[in-house]
């Protein structure tokens, strides 16, 4: 389905709520709300979401970890083992 056809009126979430959450269940793409001509809100299945925010969490953790690396804040593979191994 286009991405166009996935752009509604708040007053079409008003009216269809129950359409669209059956829906998300063979189109999970998110559902973008306008209100006065303006996206204003996007909805969107929980497993879609949950997904999202996985990858977000994951996004962030390399982000952490490359700019420590960049700080020099590592340790090299056989070091970190040693230690590991001393424990």
């Amino acid at each position: 389905m286009s991405l166009a056809a996935q752009i509604k009126p708040i007053s079409y979430l008003k009216s269809n709520a129950a359409e669209i959450i059956k829906d998300f269940a063979t189109n999970p793409e998110p559902l973008i709300i306008t209100q006065n001509g303006e996206a204003k809100m996007v909805v969107m299945d929980i497993h879609e979401y949950e997904k999202q925010q996985e990858t977000m969490a994951l996004l962030k953790l390399i982000s952490i970890g490359r700019k420590e690396f960049e700080e020099g804040k590592y340790q090299e593979a056989d070091a970190f083992f040693s230690e590991m191994d001393k424990e």
